[in-house]
């Protein structure tokens, strides 16, 4: 009986003693310091449409304007409230810098819901 409960208390002690030393190896990985440098990633440019969207009735209608200095792909998206109403995915426009495009869209009864998505052209 006895090397049982040895044995019991070795596989009950042994994740313990792993998570004991996985935790520091975890902090120490987050904070980058196998990096070798002190500088910061540089930062992404700032880029995308901003875009405002209205619905009345059944038609939707989104302005987006580009104020940043790389092309956007915009694509309004119409979600309609009707289950048997077709629901739509635009094609994608080029919103160049400061440009402002106007997207349409409709149901043929009303609009449950409408968004614009955004990617960044190919170079």
């Amino acid at each position: 009986m006895r090397p049982t409960r040895r044995r019991t208390r070795l596989l009950l002690a042994a994740p313990l003693l792993v998570a004991a030393l996985a935790v520091p190896l975890g902090v120490h990985a987050a904070r980058g310091a196998d990096s070798g440098t002190g500088e910061e990633p540089p930062k992404p440019e700032p880029a995308g449409s901003e875009c405002r969207t209205s619905i009345q009735g059944s038609r939707v209608v989104a302005y987006c304007h580009n104020p940043y200095p790389s092309t956007d792909l915009v694509r309004l998206h119409t979600e309609c409230d009707r289950w048997w109403d077709v629901d739509a995915d635009g094609a994608a426009v080029a919103v160049e810098p400061g440009r402002t495009v106007r997207l349409e869209d409709r149901c043929w009864k009303e609009v449950a819901t409408a968004w614009v998505s955004h990617r960044p052209a190919p170079l």
